[in-house]
């Protein structure tokens, strides 16, 4: 995709419909602009509240993943009520560490 731009007054530049529909730009988001190689790069940045970015640790995004998988092939647990749920994650958690740690699906 190339597309030609015209520098405007006050150095403005408008981004064609098709690249900002292509990476999902929006009025009000942030672009870190690069020189490279004699190059502009424009990469969009999306700000996160502080109080959110745990979410977006390497650690809590490799448990989303693994989260993710286990949804995907069944690796999962239903409960009628959160008693149950409760009761099931109390006895799987005082497992000896030398027991299997996969999950039986009889519950």
């Amino acid at each position: 995709m190339s597309d030609l731009i015209q520098v405007r007054k006050k150095a403005q530049l408008t981004l064609p419909q098709s690249v900002r529909q292509k990476l999902n730009i929006e009025e009000g988001d942030f672009l870190n602009v690069q020189v490279k190689n004699g190059e502009i790069v424009l990469r969009v940045k999306k700000l996160v509240d502080k109080e959110q970015a745990w979410f977006w640790t390497d650690r809590w995004q490799q448990g989303e993943q693994k989260a993710e998988e286990d949804i995907r092939t069944g690796n999962v647990q239903r409960f009628p009520d959160a008693e149950d749920a409760i009761s099931f994650l109390h006895k799987h958690s005082k497992k000896n560490p030398d027991e299997s740690t996969a999950i039986d699906n009889a519950h």
